[in-house]
């Protein structure tokens, strides 16, 4: 158990630590070390999360995701492995935002695992500055700017993500406000990969997942084995579904909730009614993914007309998402309450 709850404070410091002696104090802390490449985040002391941009990663990302009581919900591999866990979808990395299908090129799967003779047809999401930094006694907030090239090598889109940073009680807030600019006509093709996924620690993976051969966007296939010992997460959505089930249901909010060593651990995405596509589509697998998706349609419903998400020259599109770390199992009507609450901060 003290190896587990110390996993999240060596995770960070396993990431380039020196920015994390920095991080002390009360409220929220929020510490800028851009020659090691990271923001580093902690409420009174205790971490948090690190925004970094790594050279191994082909996008910013979120990581790790710690818990108010100290317990990591993130994946280690690629960037920390541990003990245990799965090494399948090496672009599977923390928190991150991107899509697998833009104007034919996938900014998704991309990682250090392509081959050379496919990096054509892949995008990379290239951090471009950081804007600003604020800490405070209740939140915290970074903006950040990106720019997202084709395997061609054009510039299609240009990212601004502000993400702001609280706790109440044994909830951990993350809100991520996203504004994409479009540098010329761009369409997010009607695709299953996007667009704001977590890989979660083995123990909120589904002890009926049966593994199998998953297909990324070019049809590559992915070989992800059955659960083993220990996975404990169960999904549910604001509509009801719940487990496996999930997986390709749309809903403003999802819930994965599991447990390890006495501790219950839960992780919320919310939808917010001015994103495209509200509300979301449920990218959520057994093996660990934990995704919402509002730019698929047709994919994840045969039925469904295909959506063809696209931006003209100029345009800019903002998606709005709260993402909730709590200590506890949270009963439908408070997640309700937290949906409601999200949709008044943000009108």
């Amino acid at each position: 158990m003290r190896r587990l709850l110390l996993c999240g404070l060596l995770c960070v410091i396993g990431l380039e630590g020196s920015a994390l002696a920095k991080v002390a104090g009360k409220g929220v802390q929020v510490v800028s070390d851009e020659a090691h490449q990271r923001v580093d985040v902690a409420i009174d002391g205790k971490p948090f999360t690190s925004y970094v941009w790594p050279s191994t990663l082909k996008k910013p990302v979120l990581y790790p995701l710690i818990a108010a009581d100290g317990v990591t919900v993130s994946r280690g591999y690629p960037l920390a492995p541990r003990d245990g866990e799965r090494v399948d979808h090496p672009h599977h990395a923390g928190m991150w935002f991107n899509y697998g299908n833009v104007d034919g090129f996938d900014f998704w799967n991309n990682s250090d695992a392509i081959k050379p003779e496919g990096r054509g047809k892949m995008g990379t999401i290239h951090h471009q500055k950081v804007v600003s930094v604020k800490s405070g006694q209740n939140q915290g907030e970074l903006v950040v700017d990106s720019l997202w090239t084709t395997g061609s090598g054009k510039d299609i889109l240009k990212q601004t993500t502000r993400y702001v940073f609280s706790q109440k009680g044994d909830q951990r807030f993350i809100d991520t406000i996203t504004t994409l600019t479009a540098l010329d006509k761009v369409v997010f093709h009607d695709d299953k990969e996007g667009v704001l996924g977590i890989r979660v620690a083995h123990f909120l993976e589904s002890p009926t997942e049966k593994g199998g051969m998953f297909n990324d966007a070019n049809g590559n296939p992915t070989k992800v084995e059955a659960s083993p010992a220990g996975a404990t997460g169960v999904y549910l959505t604001s509509e009801g579904v719940k487990g496996d089930a999930v997986w390709a249901t749309r809903g403003r909010w999802c819930e994965l909730t599991g447990n390890t060593d006495g501790h219950t651990e839960s992780i919320a995405i919310l939808d917010h009614t001015k994103n495209p596509g509200y509300p979301t589509y449920w990218h959520a697998r057994g093996y660990g993914l934990f995704a919402a998706n509002p730019l698929g349609r047709k994919i994840f419903d045969p039925k469904a007309t295909q959506f063809d998400y696209t931006m003209e020259k100029g345009q800019d599109t903002t998606f709005r998402y709260r993402v909730i770390l709590m200590s506890h199992a949270a009963p439908s009507d408070e997640m309700n309450r937290d949906a409601d609450a999200f949709e008044a901060e943000y009108k």
